[in-house]
């Protein structure tokens, strides 16, 4: 397997993850739209999803995936748009100021649901391509 030349992948990373960091503003502003503040739902739900992406991505574009891609594509999905749009810095200081407001309850829901959800999320992600494959094989 052949790499992308260290100015390259670092230019590949720096885009992605420009567009995954508008992604996650976008997205997150949506639902603080929709939700409010008092609960870092934008933060939960992106965590999520990207958990979930960065799961399929890796199981589809792997050496065992379903999707011939160059190392620049997965430089440029995982590391750059993952890495840009997943919020687990954001998640970790909404939980301090969560806890320092005086609201352990809410600061301990915020990572029981973001670190629970993340992990069926990126499993799901990952072993969904190989479930579905044996049922269209079938």
């Amino acid at each position: 397997m052949r790499w992308p030349p260290p100015m390259m992948a670092s230019l590949l990373i720096a885009i992605g993850g420009a567009l995954g960091s508008l992604a996650r503003y976008w997205i997150n502003i949506a639902i603080v739209a929709r939700t409010g503040e008092v609960f870092p739902w934008g933060t939960v739900l992106i965590n999520i999803s990207g958990s979930f992406l960065i799961g399929l991505l890796a199981s589809l574009t792997g050496p065992e995936g379903r999707w011939a891609v160059s190392p620049e594509f997965r430089l440029f999905m995982l590391v750059g748009f993952c890495g840009g749009y997943t919020t687990f810095s954001s998640f970790s200081l909404q939980t301090l100021a969560l806890f320092q407001a005086g609201d352990p309850i809410r600061a301990g829901a915020n990572v029981l649901l973001s670190v629970t959800l993340c992990l069926i999320a990126v499993w799901l992600g990952y072993s969904g391509p190989a479930a579905l494959s044996r049922i269209i094989r079938s």
